[in-house]
């Protein structure tokens, strides 16, 4: 094959319809951008209406094209994961196929979670990279439980230790929770199907960065070396130029409220408490009033993304707090734009992989409060990896969460004694996210490194 000065490379990227998985092979296209590198995005048919519908800037300035294909359900199927994983499992790979055939692909790159994707690759002759999109350390447990590279603990026992290379301790209920018997049998068979498609992935690349995870990420040299070319973000949480051609775009599965910039602008410096769970956590009435109560004996300015928000919209001390002026309720936002806001002082967050790496490139503490899949795992990366934060939990007796524990988490970041060891070691971990990312940095290096590498193999 010719250089890429005189020869196009076009990259099939493959991802479920989820702003987890979306936005970063989106953003994987933006930082990877070269002269005669060419991006098309293949994702599910139910993607097209939700990203139309919440299109707020013309399609063509999309640093990839679009391309979709059928998951075999009815349009009007409610979608749920077993189902949706299931239909995907019998016509994906055809479907896909016929995606492949239609144009004259280099490489095809695909998220997690669609393990037979790197079969139809193969059986196209095209090499095929994973996009891992949580944290090398979650990568980790996983392969070392499904290749049996290390002992565990019976996973029925939630309190069971788990001690493994180069990360925290951790109990069986904080591992990736796809993995536990919980999780019911056909989640861990697409966990068992991943790590042994793996067989036909050439390279494992990783939304994380060299300093961010580097014991971890030299634990798997000798097993299965994961390539850290993170954290993908959009350019301007980086320090690039704010006007930058594509740098706020995002696909969006929901119409952001954009007002919320102008609250934050009337905000003090460092004052306010950014609330969010994420695309797919909906909150709980009770688990809203716990937060809107704590957040007002406080007195905080807040900026809450509520999905639904009706839940905020039914719970009266937090709507008297929003008359008041005290907040903003939002059922989506500009997250990035939010964290990168000098009036936020602190991020309640589910610990999303996406929504950490966020925070970490915006150099701003967070509190995690964390669900299911991979975000328990997060949260301990949080507090004894990266230190730049403390777990929110819920009460042992009741399963509830507390009013108390709410207030003790968000002043820990705040004010408390160990606040401002948190603020500096987030400041270091920006510099360091951007440092990687900057020409000659370790993820830049590695960006690199893959395309020489898919220059040779292709």
């Amino acid at each position: 094959m010719g250089s890429l000065e005189d020869q196009e490379t076009h990259i099939l990227m493959v991802g479920l319809p989820f702003q987890g998985h979306l936005n970063p092979l989106l953003k994987f296209a933006k930082h990877l951008a070269r002269p005669n590198l060419r991006f098309t995005l293949a994702t599910t048919e139910v993607a097209r209406d939700l990203l139309s519908a919440a299109a707020t800037t013309d399609e063509c300035h999309s640093p990839v094209d679009l391309t979709f294909f059928s998951d075999g359900l009815p349009k009007d199927d409610p979608r749920d994961p077993v189902s949706f994983i299931e239909s995907l499992r019998h016509v994906g790979a055809k479907n896909l196929s016929k995606v492949i055939e239609e144009k004259r692909y280099s490489c095809v790159i695909s998220v997690p979670f669609t393990p037979w994707v790197p079969a139809v690759a193969a059986s196209h002759n095209i090499p095929c990279a994973i996009l891992w999109i949580e944290a090398c350390a979650v990568f980790s447990i996983y392969y070392r439980y499904y290749m049996k590279a290390n002992s565990f603990p019976d996973l029925e026992d939630l309190n069971l230790k788990v001690q493994l290379p180069a990360l925290p301790l951790l109990e069986v209920r904080d591992l990736p929770s796809l993995m536990l018997p919980s999780s019911g049998s056909h989640f861990n068979t697409l966990m068992t199907e991943f790590i042994d498609c793996l067989r036909y992935v050439k390279w494992v690349l990783v939304n994380s960065f060299y300093e961010l995870e580097p014991k971890i990420i030299e634990s798997m040299s000798d097993l299965k070396p994961v390539i850290p070319i993170g954290p993908l973000v959009s350019p301007f949480l980086l320090g690039a130029d704010e006007d930058k051609i594509l740098d706020g775009e995002n696909l969006d599965l929901w119409k952001s409220d954009d007002y919320c910039m102008e609250w934050l602008d009337k905000q003090a410096r460092a004052s306010v408490v950014y609330i969010s769970f994420g695309s797919l956590f909906k909150s709980s009435e009770n688990l809203v009033e716990s937060i809107a109560t704590a957040l007002k004996n406080r007195g905080v300015p807040f900026l809450w993304v509520i999905r639904p928000k009706e839940k905020g919209e039914n719970v009266h001390v937090l709507e008297e707090m929003v008359k008041d002026g005290q907040g903003v309720v939002i059922e989506w936002g500009p997250q990035e734009r939010i964290l990168s806001h000098v009036a936020v002082s602190c991020f309640v967050t589910h610990c999303g992989w996406n929504s950490t790496t966020e925070a970490v490139a915006a150099g701003v503490p967070m509190v995690g409060y964390p669900d299911t899949i991979d975000q328990p795992v997060d949260a301990q990366l949080l507090v004894d990896v990266f230190k730049t934060g403390v777990r929110m939990r819920n009460d042992a007796v009741d399963g509830e969460l507390k009013v108390t524990e709410v207030e003790r988490c968000i002043e820990a970041v705040t004010e408390g004694p160990a606040a401002a060891d948190m603020r500096r070691r987030a400041a270091e971990l920006k510099q360091a996210a951007r440092a990687g990312m900057a020409l000659g940095g370790s993820s830049a290096h590695n960006m690199d490194l893959f395309i020489n590498d898919l220059k040779i193999v292709t």
